[in-house]
């Protein structure tokens, strides 16, 4: 179900302080807004982006981090929906990045599942994905 709107917004600027951590390249600042679990999970865009745990991603960030500069992250009009103390949210992800002498812009999309823990949300699981090269408008599969 749709989240109210005080949930949205407590999400969404989550959400928003997370790609900024990210941008910015701050692995203890990013790590700060995922659930401290041992099967907190995060799917990359990458072949090799399937981490669980903390240190998992840790390491994942760090690798991320040491490959590019100059970076912004957007999370655009994020889709929040709610059940208790749990949110899940679709969004549109804009990347742009300086890395390896080039610069990069991504266009991904983005799931994530939040779970309120007192006055605060955590990401327990996020997933990025990009579109699927060679996929025509309208097909079921890549070409």
């Amino acid at each position: 179900m749709r989240a109210d709107a005080k949930t949205e917004a407590e999400v969404t600027e989550v959400l928003n302080q997370y790609a900024e951590a990210f941008a910015s390249r701050d692995v203890d600042a990013t790590l700060a807004f995922l659930a401290p679990d041992p099967d907190v999970t995060f799917i990359g865009t990458g072949g090799d982006e399937k981490r669980i745990g903390v240190a998992q991603i840790t390491s994942l960030l760090e690798r991320d981090f040491a490959q590019f500069d100059d970076a912004s992250l957007k999370i655009g009009s994020p889709a929040v929906s709610a059940a208790g103390s749990v949110a899940w949210v679709v969004a549109d992800l804009a990347l742009h990045a300086n890395t390896r002498g080039r610069r990069v812009q991504l266009k991904a999309r983005f799931t994530a599942v939040l779970e309120r823990r007192g006055d605060e949300w955590f990401v327990v699981q996020g997933h990025a994905s990009l579109p699927a090269a060679g996929q025509e408008e309208g097909e079921a599969f890549p070409a």
